[in-house]
């Protein structure tokens, strides 16, 4: 038995986890800044740095003691090293690095992409989930990235494509706002869409070059600009009560939804065809949205993994995870571990 502790501090979730074997999951502590970052429309970073500052010993308590684990029992620390915010990854990684030093455990860095990866691997205590497989696809999509990639075997990835603009769910937070539906924009755009009609407003989708695996969302997102201007709304200065009043909100919401969806998961399908995986697995903050989930495993044509919504947000788990295969593998981090805001997964 392996028992990984793994720190998750790349945005704006303070997060910390005991995972053992890389699948079960003995705790996953999660304090979350989504009330503190709401009132500004979107993640202030220095907001939250001192936000994480404040978190982290709490949150490494807690999940220790819900896991029944003290540092005799713990075999190694994982910490999200990148990409993120610059702030935010330092006080995981020098938490991490001083824990490491301090307890003697071995250090790994872990890709906060990759972690998303392999939050298809996570279970809870007794459950059996489908058990991933290579060669994958990968659909890594949320506020700050969206990257399609193929993955041939553990650690093993080539990046297919990435957005060239606006990750998905930044283009869903900013649309949010044009809205009047608040923070974080990817769960009200859903709500509201449930009730809207996708094909009243013709929103485009950009496919860029016949070769690409590229996506693009700031098209779509001036679209959406447009339309709430043409519908008569000011949004200089109209106030979020005000075009929630106006707007008819849920078509809105359902049609630019349907055109992220459309894209997301033509992209992730015909690749996953392309280079003849035998799965495809969703990762990251915007799948879970349903919509998004239910396409795909519709246009596809082998199984789909994707976790709980729970573990598709920002968790310290799916670093675990991660760590856990290449911990086995002998792979180890020395104390001159630095962050790395813009790490590529590949």
């Amino acid at each position: 038995m392996t028992r990984i502790l793994g720190i998750e501090t790349s945005c704006d979730e303070t997060a910390v986890a005991v995972v053992r074997d890389g699948q079960e999951i003995e705790s996953n502590v999660i304090a979350s800044q989504t009330d503190l970052h709401a009132r500004y429309g979107g993640v202030m970073p220095e907001q939250a740095s001192r936000a994480h500052l404040r978190a982290i010993l709490p949150t490494l308590d807690e999940a220790l003691a819900q896991a029944h684990a003290d540092w005799d029992t713990i075999d190694a620390i994982a910490v999200t090293h990148g990409p993120g915010l610059a702030g935010a990854l330092l006080v995981g990684v020098n938490v991490a690095k001083g824990l490491a030093f301090a307890r003697r455990k071995p250090l790994l860095g872990i890709n906060h992409l990759e972690g998303h990866v392999y939050a298809n691997w996570l279970r809870a205590p007794d459950a059996r989930p489908d058990e991933p497989a290579f060669p994958m696809v990968g659909l890594i999509v949320s506020g700050g990235h969206t990257d399609l990639v193929a993955a041939t075997g553990h650690g093993q990835y080539r990046r297919l494509g990435r957005t060239r603009d606006d990750a998905a769910g930044e283009a869903f937070d900013k649309v949010a706002r044009m809205l009047g539906l608040g923070f974080p924009g990817g769960p009200a755009i859903e709500r509201e869409a449930v009730a809207g009609d996708p094909k009243r407003f013709k929103f485009p989708r950009a496919w860029l070059e016949a070769d690409s695996w590229d996506v693009s969302f700031s098209g779509l997102k001036t679209a959406v600009l447009h339309q709430v201007r043409d519908l008569g709304v000011d949004t200089d200065h109209a106030s979020a009560q005000e075009r929630r009043a106006h707007l008819p909100v849920a078509d809105l919401a359902a049609s630019f939804q349907a055109a992220v969806v459309d894209v997301l998961a033509t992209r992730a399908v015909g690749a996953a065809r392309t280079f003849g995986a035998t799965q495809l697995a969703l990762g990251g903050g915007v799948a879970a949205n349903r919509t998004l989930l239910r396409t795909v495993e519709e246009r596809a044509q082998l199984p789909v993994l994707c976790p709980p919504p729970a573990l598709c947000t920002d968790n310290a788990a799916m670093i675990a995870a991660a760590a856990f295969f290449r911990f086995r593998t002998g792979e180890r981090a020395d104390l001159t571990l630095d962050v790395d805001p813009g790490l590529p997964i590949a």
